[in-house]
């Protein structure tokens, strides 16, 4: 695997900003000190011809104007947590509630998506690093966390990994928007999902978990099998129509690094499998991607549901709800979790 490193403008803020390129046989991934952002993932169609596969912008400004977290690394604590409260050791803490005014929303104002990492080139990866001091977007403790990207063997693999001096909230993701038939190939309804889950957490009105444990059975989000996203997202359903389309958490059997989630395109022959250790996987079907997002790269624009995210992670609004797995990162403990996004084609 080659690294290579090139400048990709600065922010608003005057702030520099570095693209990393790794590049393994005919697969690379750019990815951003901005943000820890994939800003590219390039892997061959069934006709050999590269395919960047997931949603991007060519500048910072883009990326600092969007509001859809394209691409980005998530933190300190990937998606809603009711109202924004939040109690650990006796203690509570008020997080912002940047999601409307009424929840908060993957790690607030000023998460991690928005956070220059520093870059360190490994041997086989690239390792990101960022120190979040106490009392960032109002969460207790001091938070060091690293992130580190390989590409191998035609996967892209993500571990993360933190330690804190106090009790305090943690679970990382990555919220890339995936397009199997390229990035700038319109709607992805077509291209279908497979998530190894019996059960998923339903919502309330503002979409965060209600605490509820549902089986997928007799519902659109029985995915068990690969179906195509169109299939469901426009539903009747009661928790279709609360998250616009699909916006909802499963519950994944087993532990360890275990295959998860599955997506495929008939229309370039690309396949994807997701292999994670965490406890639930976000599907999100890009219901409010929009016209009004910059352009994306090589000019590409994108709109509702040109991508759909598999963002692995706790359970959301698990404060809330301490029957749920819980974020709680304690001091002494180290957070490790990794999650590998292995592509193929389809059998011909």
């Amino acid at each position: 695997m080659d690294i290579i490193c090139t400048p990709f403008g600065r922010t608003a803020a005057g702030q520099p900003v570095e693209r990393y390129t790794l590049t393994d046989g005919s697969c690379s991934a750019s990815i951003l000190t901005l943000g820890g952002v994939l800003q590219s993932l390039i892997v061959p169609d069934q006709n050999g011809a590269p395919t960047d596969v997931v949603l991007g912008f060519d500048t910072v400004e883009a990326y600092e104007a969007q509001d859809c977290y394209i691409g980005a690394l998530l933190g300190r604590c990937a998606n809603r947590i009711a109202e924004g409260r939040v109690t650990l050791g006796g203690r509570t803490f008020q997080l912002p509630c940047n999601d409307n005014g009424i929840n908060h929303l993957h790690g607030g104002n000023t998460g991690f998506d928005r956070r220059i990492w520093r870059a360190s080139i490994l041997p086989d990866g690239l390792l990101l690093s960022y120190d979040s001091p106490a009392g960032e977007e109002g969460y207790p403790g001091n938070l060091h966390a690293e992130v580190i990207y390989r590409l191998a063997d035609s996967a892209l693999t993500i571990e993360y990994r933190a330690q804190a001096d106090a009790d305090t909230l943690c679970s990382l993701s990555n919220h890339s928007y995936f397009n199997l038939a390229g990035h700038g190939a319109g709607e992805v309804g077509a291209q279908c999902v497979c998530i190894h889950a019996e059960q998923y957490t339903p919502i309330s009105e503002t979409s965060v978990p209600t605490g509820e444990i549902a089986s997928v059975a007799d519902t659109p989000f029985d995915l068990r099998q690969p179906t195509p996203l169109n299939a469901g997202w426009d539903s009747g359903f009661e928790q279709i129509r609360l998250g616009a389309g699909y916006d909802h958490n499963y519950i994944l059997p087993g532990g360890g690094l275990r295959p998860v989630a599955s997506a495929s395109c008939k229309e370039s022959g690309i396949a994807l499998e997701v292999f994670s250790d965490m406890p639930g996987v976000q599907l999100y079907s890009g219901n409010y991607l929009s016209a009004s997002l910059p352009l994306g790269k090589g000019g590409a624009q994108y709109g509702r549901r040109h991508g759909f995210c598999l963002e692995t992670q706790f359970w959301p609004n698990a404060p809330a709800l301490p029957h749920f797995p819980q974020p709680v990162l304690r001091p002494g403990v180290l957070y490790q979790h990794t999650t590998r996004f292995q592509f193929s084609l389809l059998p011909a």
